[in-house]
């Protein structure tokens, strides 16, 4: 099925049948009510309406691959000012790096660059507002500023050189930050600056000791000085305890976390009388043998550079919670022992695979699993939040096996957790829809969940049962609650899985009501005073701009910016078609984007198309969606193919954003099987769908995607004539914790799945040419990973492989040389080849 988008044409109406929707998950927790949502819960697609091509002047990959200051720069990094009537956006300069701050009114489109010496002065995208909404205060440069709203007099709190940083109002309007973690508060009526407490980490002093051993005792009694020595000590520590506790202008605010720990995370009440502490070990992000050279340094010497470990190489952690009462000076240990779960084996059916594959036999058992934060790659919240007034305070935790998360409260009165949301996933929870929060003035929680196979919007009472706020087959994420509780402010995929748009949902009700209709991919900020909305918002064929409009339903966007340059305007750019491939392995269709050929006719016969099917990176990231892509010199080069006849496919493979939880975890302890059979099925739709000879198709992609052109090349060498792999994952193993650990566990556990999952096992299978591109200063995925695969290659006498070698690149390329010389090489062997 194709979605043919073009706004030169009547807008067409999608229509997928509910037949094609994912199936139930496995996910499991505790929710219990549901109210229901106002947006259709089996809504896939809706009228919708993309550009058509761009342009006339036909694209060269010189262009295509040129710095990409010719396309012109777009606003970056855009935020509300205090007033709510300004914004405040970053542009980079042309012809460097360096970027320029523009301040631009909402009413006009015109803005004005920002002087050095007023940088302090325009507020920051991480301003905080008192209760009151009257001061706003916010960091620049490590110092703090606070303005006063109704006068706009600002001024400047600290001064130094130490790094201050997250300014908190207090609910007496007193002003909190941190320098490191020490937590200073400011009574903003008489500028005293007092210490509220100093986070140690060391062991608590143990004040004067007493003689222990037997030659000590004997001479405490046999040397009068040294007796005397010892009381004038105790009687000068007694004297500095009873000056502490009895005169109040000494700040006495050290707690003691113990020796060779970190302050993960600390979280202050809103009273300023209690802390919330995440404790865990310190330890280094690296062995010592984690190193990386770079050849090419400004002395001309080889610089061994400091690389992170590897997932084979990491220890599982666990964290220590400290609830410290700083009214009476207590600390407590809260204990992981009162979540559900805490300590089940939930890897067991998985351990006992990888046991019985070595002829043993494993026996389950019980122990405590490592509990820490959870880790979400787009938090801009903390995973610790207190309510309004100070009497509750949430935690959102995560296995270390990645197999659970919970979302905790903590019983004051008894010292310990109380579980308010588990979510159990046999696969793993997401990095990403853990956004939660309190709603004001209540001791009811809203939070993200993928309990019903999608992310979707819930509440909770700390003592009553969650009942969902939305309901879909769409995921919903970027919450925002307004001050009155009167709306949730998110971003769904309502319409369509590629289709991106704001909605708000009143928590009491339920009710949910579209905000924009942009047609593409959009995202918001609030403005302070929650009347308007900043949106950035993007098409297939123009990148980011800057809208405003009114925080209402059916709103009416005022576009602000206007960066695109008319060079590249007057280019030749295909904007593709959306497809919907049907999948021999799901119910739910691949979506995809197609690149047609100027001279493409459907239904055309007598032509026999060559065709490349670009993979995405990242694995876990969204691309066939009707925004501007990041791969935005990919859409170039596409188009500049397009132009030569060929029909180009970015195939939006399980393991992609967007499409819910099963899409995502597909992959479960197999990454590259699910993906190469898509693969098999957008090669099968090309061939029936677009005129494709099925023995002229070629693929390629960088990271993830150069880890599927060489899974697709060893395990399925008679699908394409040939695939280049470009920084390319060859060995989870050597890969980083974090993203791969949820995957496939970790190697010491489950390397079946490592094995099953790692393109070096299947080297044998390439008998396709291949072309290897590979950065040397790589520090996500490491040149090493190619060097071992070519060496592999050549013990096994392969004849049909090239590696290039990028010597000053990183994982991201940046010379515009660099990115030429890497799509000539991918340009030629599909010439050659195709």
């Amino acid at each position: 099925m194709i979605f043919n988008f073009s706004s030169s044409k009547t807008l067409v109406a999608l229509a997928v049948a509910s037949s094609v929707m994912l199936a139930g998950c496995s996910a499991t927790a505790n929710t219990s009510s549901t109210q229901q949502s106002a947006l259709p819960a089996s809504k896939v697609a809706a009228v919708v309406n993309t550009p058509a091509d761009i342009g006339s002047q036909k694209i060269t990959l010189e262009q295509a691959m040129a710095d990409p200051d010719w396309m012109g720069n777009q606003p970056e990094n855009a935020y509300w000012a205090s007033d709510s009537a300004t914004i405040i956006y970053a542009q980079k300069e042309q012809g460097n790096t360096l970027r320029n701050l523009f301040s631009q009114s909402v009413t006009s489109q015109t803005a004005e660059q920002v002087a050095l010496n007023k940088l302090h002065t325009v507020g920051s995208n991480k301003a905080v507002y008192s209760k009151n909404k009257t001061m706003a205060a916010y960091t620049f440069k490590g110092n703090v500023f606070v303005e006063n709203l109704k006068t706009g007099e600002l001024k400047q709190i600290t001064a130094t050189s130490a790094n201050e940083s997250k300014p908190q109002f207090l609910n007496n309007g007193d002003l909190v930050y941190r320098q490191g973690n020490v937590f200073f508060k400011v009574d903003l009526k008489t500028g005293l600056t007092s210490e509220l407490a100093n986070l140690k980490l060391t062991d608590e002093p143990k004040g004067i000791e007493e003689p222990s051993t037997y030659i000590a005792k004997e001479q405490h009694k046999l040397i009068k000085f040294v007796a005397l020595q010892q009381k004038n000590k105790k009687d000068q520590q007694a004297r500095n305890e009873q000056i502490n506790e009895q005169n109040d202008s000494i700040a006495n605010t050290a707690y003691y976390l113990g020796d060779g720990n970190k302050v993960a995370e600390a979280q202050l009440s809103p009273n300023g009388d209690a802390l919330l502490v995440v404790v865990q070990k310190q330890t280094d992000w690296r062995g010592d043998g984690d190193i990386m050279p770079n050849y090419i340094t400004n002395d001309a010497t080889i610089e061994p550079k400091k690389a992170r470990r590897r997932v084979a190489d990491a220890k599982e952690e666990t964290s220590k919670l400290v609830y410290i009462n700083l009214t009476n000076k207590e600390q407590t240990s809260l204990s992981f022992n009162t979540l559900p779960g805490f300590d089940e084996d939930v890897l067991a059916a998985v351990k006992k695979e990888n046991y019985a594959r070595d002829g043993k036999t494993y026996k389950s058992k019980r122990a405590p699993r490592g509990i820490n934060l959870i880790m979400d790659w787009g938090f801009e919240q903390s995973p610790i939040v207190w309510n309004d007034d100070g009497s509750q305070v949430a935690i959102m935790l995560e296995a270390w096996d990645n197999k659970d998360r919970w979302l905790a409260t903590v019983d004051f009165k008894n010292n310990k957790l109380v579980s308010q949301h588990r979510l159990h996933d046999d696969a793993w929870i997401a990095y990403a829809f853990n956004d939660f929060g309190w709603l004001h003035n209540s001791n009811t929680l809203y939070y993200l969940s993928e309990e019903s196979g999608y992310s979707q919007l819930y509440k909770k009472p700390v003592n009553g049962s969650a009942a969902a706020l939305t309901q879909g087959q769409f995921e919903v994420s970027n919450l925002t609650l307004t001050s009155d509780n009167s709306a949730i402010y998110y971003k769904a995929n309502v319409e369509h899985p590629g289709l991106y748009e704001i909605y708000r949902v009143n928590p009491q009700t339920g009710k949910s009501e579209q905000v924009t209709d942009l047609n593409g991919m959009t995202d918001y900020t609030l403005s302070p005073d929650e009347t308007k909305l900043l949106l950035k918002h993007s098409t297939i064929t123009m990148p980011n701009e800057l809208y405003v409009a009114d925080a209402q339903a059916n709103a009416k966007a005022t576009r602000l910016t206007h960066t695109v340059s008319d060079e590249f305007l007057a280019k030749k750019l295909t904007a593709p078609k959306i497809v919907a491939v049907p999948s021999s392995h799901t119910e739910q269709p691949i979506y995809a984007k197609v690149y047609y050929p100027a001279d493409y006719v459907e239904g055309e016969v007598g032509k026999n198309r060559k065709a490349v099917i670009f993979n995405h990176g990242a694995g876990y990231l969204q691309n066939s969606h009707m925004g501007f892509s990041v791969y935005f010199r990919e859409f170039m080069f596409h188009s500049l193919l397009a132009d030569e006849g060929y029909i180009v496919m970015d195939m939006d493979y399980r393991a992609s954003k967007g499409y819910g939880r099963d899409w995502r975890t597909a992959i479960y302890r197999q990454m590259g099987t699910p993906e190469t059979q898509d693969l098999a099925d957008g090669v099968k739709w090309m061939a029936q769908n677009a005129n494709v000879d099925t023995k002229a198709v070629g693929t390629y992609g960088g990271s993830y995607g150069g880890f599927m052109t060489f899974m697709a090349l060893f395990t399925a060498p008679e699908l394409f004539q040939s695939g280049a792999a470009l920084r390319p994952v060859t060995d989870w193993a050597h890969y980083n914790t974090g993203y791969t650990a949820n995957i496939l566990n970790h190697p010491d556990v489950d390397p079946i799945a490592y094995e099953r999952s790692s393109p070096i096992y299947y080297a044998e299978g390439l008998n396709k040419r291949l072309l290897i591109n590979a950065p040397m200063v790589d520090d996500n995925v490491f040149f090493q990973d190619s060097v071992r695969l070519v060496q592999r290659l050549i013990e096994l006498e392969k004849q049909n492989f090239e590696t290039a070698i990028f010597p000053v690149e990183p994982h991201g390329f940046v010379q515009p040389s660099s990115w030429l010389d890497e799509y000539r090489r991918i340009y030629k062997l599909f010439k050659e080849t195709l």
